[in-house]
């Protein structure tokens, strides 16, 4: 149970990298705003992006030449754009715990 549980919990941090990514965020701004916004630590962060760039060496050597100054969020843009990620992550995780619960329910029938 515990795989499940920490796969999920990568799977999620990916999830919101890819975000931080679309956003133009540097690898620090991401650490330092899924920090902030959805509590995960730094380290864990880090690694995970880490991970996806030795998978994706291409991607991240292009991202990182053409993310230029311009190209960045005000702090406030960052802000707002993290929380309404965590939002739609936290409805549609309790949406598939809703849909894994009501399909347990039609399997047992003693229930």
């Amino acid at each position: 149970m515990a795989d499940s549980s920490s796969a999920s919990y990568i799977r999620m941090v990916h999830h919101l990298i890819e975000k931080c990514l679309i956003f133009r965020m540097s690898k620090e701004e991401c650490m330092e705003a899924l920090s902030k916004h959805a509590d995960i630590t730094p380290v864990i962060t880090s690694t995970v992006w880490n991970e996806l760039e030795k998978e994706n060496k291409e991607f991240f050597e292009e991202y990182a030449q053409s993310r230029g100054k311009d190209d960045r969020m005000s702090e406030e843009e960052t802000s707002r754009m993290i929380q309404k990620i965590i939002s739609s992550s936290d409805s549609a995780s309790k949406d598939s715990q809703h849909d894994a619960d009501v399909a347990d329910d039609h399997s047992n029938p003693d229930v």
